[in-house]
């Protein structure tokens, strides 16, 4: 028995899925495994949000805890994040709900990169993020 495309060809498999709906011939499409590449495109897009948000607050934790060492590649990483963070969620509103479990999780990536990129302590950074959502998101917003 031959293996299944989804298995040897995913292009082809997914050019056959489309097919296949267009023409409205749903008793021959791979259910199960459309179902859970629809599941992968969502949590796709969580961990796309969630890794802006890391990155974001490791470096509005290193503005805040290095003011010595500000410097415009730090505010343009901050301002790109920002940038990222709105467009991941104007292209999938639905996430919003899921903004504070992503923060939460993200801010403990970022906590363990910034103790690791600024050489100071593991203490030296809260154990929670002391800022909101639409703290990190405001552009008039550079913690001190």
């Amino acid at each position: 028995m031959a293996e299944p495309l989804y298995n040897t060809d995913f292009y082809s498999w997914i050019q056959q899925q489309a097919d296949l709906l267009r023409q409205g011939r749903l008793g021959e499409i791979d259910l199960d495994n459309i179902l859970e590449e629809i599941e992968s495109m969502g949590r796709s897009e969580y961990r796309q949000l969630s890794h802006r948000l890391d990155i974001l607050l490791m470096y509005l934790l290193k503005w805040c805890y290095q003011p010595g060492h500000r410097s415009s590649s730090w505010k343009g990483s901050i301002e790109e994040q920002r940038f990222r963070l709105s467009r991941v969620i104007k292209d999938n509103p639905g996430l919003k709900s899921r903004i504070p479990e992503a923060m939460e999780e993200a801010y403990k990536v970022a906590k363990i990169a910034a103790y690791k990129e600024t050489g100071l302590s593991k203490e030296t950074f809260p154990d929670r993020c002391l800022w909101s959502y639409d703290q990190i998101m405001n552009d008039q917003f550079w913690p001190d």
